[in-house]
């Protein structure tokens, strides 16, 4: 995000004296409520009157509103907003509502005007409400507006999907059945590209990249293919507005119908429909909503009459602010470069999320390795806990390998195994179906190669290893420089190296975002909406929950905003007997009032003297007459299960990057006829930071490193912590000296057009 310091200026009162209003217009998508409650808790917050505009998904009702399309039914709008004084709109819905309310505010003056001749309002109201500012968050679960990574409801749309999906391939399995899945997106492919990844389907249709001629055929071998290398199911996805390359729809009925007469396969067609939109929003749309909602109000409070309706956006794990009609813009160009067949030019214009998926996707579909062997064995090892998406990592990893002609070895039980001779050849089949299953398949342990490194560099000479992928959390991450710090002793331990973060706790310096996190997020989430559910209809109850992460707060603090937590107690951001004196007497004040649930969330080290049974005391005593309290420890849940649709496709691309980049680097290496590799940079952690995927050389990343307590000595998520407590009424300053500046979409056409 592009910063600019700011004179700082108390948030509490930037909006004394004005009023917002906020809608949400157009389809509902999970996690607008999140963002309607961010937008409405932030400008109480800052000092602003908040309306709602009903009708306007949701809690407070969605709709399309056909009287705003006219002259008149929008001077009738105007009129309501200026009787109010409110000159701030927060509109939240997909690129038709946020086009419509930039159109109102281009012509706010016009509308103003004839309502002071008609006699509606005085030239004095007209000229307090002169200018409109209007700020966009888009909600859409196909995620088709351009400019921002991810929209509100794209990411639990995908949950719903990927549940379906889980479930289709039990049965599918079991009757060697073919399964052709519709999902929504009539002008967007992004829910069927990123659901073909995340399962692994053998062909997926979208309308930004239709098939070329003769696909039928095409389609037909690779569904044989797999069948011979003894795959038991097919899984076909299908977007609801794939088409060929005329322009003509691709029906799942018509794929069907090829498919059960060429090949006389048993064929499955499901259509999901509307129970995509339906459900709980997942942690990762509640916090989107709420950083947005936060980010919004902060726009429309810092606007003048020349900043131009802007849109909030994400980018990378950074919310960005984006000229709302140069992304509606370059909305409508990828409808364009559709329309007339310029459909590589319609991918890039998606943007960079969706334009590395696509590519990832083509890159896994191919199923013949080349018929040239490179010779180069790279070794795949799991370390650490497992989590959720290792094993989603390690597919896409070893089909990249063989995909590029190298032999490819499973490393079973960590550095143990490789110290041990655990290693074994692993093949295109021996991976099938890993994209979907919890754990670690390779098995994975937390033993560090320290004690091992003789037997260890034996084994790399004895199996000619000559590149090796370690998929794992900190414990991955040190035994990675312990191998490094090695190559002074033993030359066997010069090849590359990658190390994948994965781990629940999400600690490993050098990315952002570990595989594994997203998924334990999930379940803390839904984990404390049942147990807040648990005590509906009893008297007045607040319940402290104990999350995993050893010393890192991510979880918590996470799980805090997704979940609507009170506190969350973590490590890095200390505390002492006084702030807890605080928190409890703002819950028990809270609780007198109509509120009837409290959520007190605390990461497992967060205080070695202040423990789960300590806080729980403390919120039982002080409570007494007011509320009761229940605690629960949530444990080993957190790590297991099926992984999320973020950590499955994080986990493929992921995979996919670290042997892309290990070739490059072997070839680097490659000298006198061996492989030597001891520079910093052929040792790197590939991790998410800020806006994109990048290696970061192991040696480089220990100055931030807080060894004792394994975790990064920086951790961008620590400036999300104020908006939980702003969120929960807690009466805190926040930081505005930072603000994002708005920043360009229009740039990206106009290199594309050169």
């Amino acid at each position: 995000m592009s910063k600019a310091p700011q004179p700082t200026m108390d948030p509490t009162k930037m909006g004394i004296g004005r009023s917002i209003a906020v809608l949400t217009s157009g389809g509902d998508a999970q996690g607008m409520n999140a963002a309607v409650r961010a937008t409405v808790r932030v400008g109480l917050y800052t000092g602003a009157k908040v309306y709602f505009v009903h009708e306007g998904g949701t809690v407070i009702g969605s709709a399309r509103c056909k009287d705003f399309r006219t002259r008149e039914g929008r001077m009738q709008a105007a009129c309501n907003l200026v009787k109010r004084g409110i000159t701030n709109l927060c509109v939240i819905g997909g690129d038709g509502s946020l086009t419509g309310a930039n159109a109102f505010r281009t012509e706010w003056s016009g509308l103003l005007a004839d309502l002071v001749r008609a006699g509606k309002i005085t030239e004095d109201e007209a000229k307090k409400s002169s200018h409109l500012n209007i700020v966009g968050m888009v909600g859409s679960i196909d995620n088709d507006f351009c400019g921002t990574d991810m929209t509100i409801g794209t990411d639990s749309a995908l949950h719903r999907i990927i549940e379906v999906v889980d479930a289709i391939t039990t049965t599918a399995q079991s009757h060697q059945r073919t399964f052709i899945l519709e999902v929504m997106g009539r002008h967007c492919g992004y829910l069927a590209l990123v659901t073909a990844l995340a399962c692994g389907a053998d062909w997926v249709f979208i309308p930004e990249m239709p098939p070329d001629e003769g696909w039928e055929d095409h389609l037909c071998r690779r569904l044989t293919d797999q069948r011979t290398r003894g795959s038991r199911l097919n899984v076909i996805i299908v977007a609801e507005g794939a088409m060929d390359r005329e322009g003509k729809p691709i029906s799942s009925d018509q794929i069907k119908k090829l498919v059960t007469d060429r090949l006389g396969f048993d064929t499955r067609t499901t259509i999901l429909g509307h129970v995509q939109r339906g459900g709980t929003p997942s942690a990762f749309d509640r916090i989107l909503g709420s950083r947005m909602g936060v980010e919004a109000v902060m726009a429309l409070l810092e606007a003048t009459p020349d900043t131009p309706a802007c849109v909030v956006s994400l980018s990378g794990n950074q919310a960005v602010r984006l000229p709302l009609m140069e992304c509606v813009q370059v909305t409508k160009d990828v409808t364009a470069a559709m329309s007339q067949g310029r459909f590589d030019e319609a991918i890039k214009l998606r943007g960079k999320s969706f334009e590395n998926n696509w590519n990832t996707y083509k890159l896994l579909a191919h199923i013949n390795p080349p018929d040239v062997k490179s010779n180069i064995n790279v070794a795949i090892m799991n370390i650490g806990a497992p989590c959720a998406g290792m094993n989603a990592a390690v597919r896409s990893a070893v089909r990249m390998g063989l995909i590029q002609g190298h032999n490819m070895l499973a490393v079973y039980d960590g550095f143990d195994g490789l110290a041990h001779g655990q290693i074994e050849p692993i093949t295109w089949t021996s991976v099938s179906g890993w994209t979907g299953k919890g754990g670690s398949m390779l098995g994975t342990k937390r033993t560090l190669p320290a004690k091992l490194l003789e037997e260890i560099s034996q084994n790399i000479a004895k199996f000619n290893i000559h590149a090796l992928v370690i998929i794992g959390g900190f414990e991955a991450y040190v035994g990675g420089l312990e191998l490094v710090q090695a190559r002074e002793k033993y030359e066997e331990m010069c090849i590359p190296m990658v190390v994948i973060p994965a781990t629940v706790s999400n600690n490993v310096p050098g990315s952002d975002f570990s595989i594994g996190a997203d998924t334990a997020l999930n379940t803390i989430t839904s984990t404390c909406d049942r147990i807040k559910q648990s005590a509906a209809g009893t008297k007045r109850r607040v319940f402290i929950v104990e999350t995993m992460g050893g010393y890192c707060g991510y979880l918590a603090t996470m799980a805090g905003l997704a979940a609507g937590a009170d506190a969350a107690y973590i490590f890095e951001d200390k505390f002492n007997i006084k702030d807890l004196e605080v928190n409890v007497e703002h819950l028990v004040e809270k609780m007198k009032t109509t509120v009837k649930r409290g959520l007190i969330l605390r990461n497992e080290n967060c205080n070695a003297n202040y423990t789960t049974d300590f806080i729980f005391n403390l919120y039982s005593e002080e409570g007494k007459g007011v509320f009761d309290c229940r605690k629960n420890v949530l444990g080993h849940m957190q790590q297991g299960g099926t992984p999320t649709p973020f950590d499955r496709n994080f986990g493929t691309k992921m995979g996919a990057k670290s042997v892309l980049w290990l070739t490059e680097k072997l070839k680097e290496c490659y000298r006198h006829g061996r492989i030597f590799a001891n520079t910093p940079d052929s040792a790197c952690v590939l991790g998410m930071k800020k806006r994109s995927l990048t290696f970061q050389p192991l040696v480089e990343l220990k100055g931030d490193t807080d060894f004792e307590h394994r975790i990064p000595k920086t951790q961008w998520w620590l400036k999300i912590r104020p908006i939980m407590k702003i969120l929960a009424k807690y009466d805190i300053k926040l930081d505005t000296s930072e603000h994002a500046d708005m920043e360009h979409v229009i740039k990206k056409r106009t290199a594309l057009a050169k």
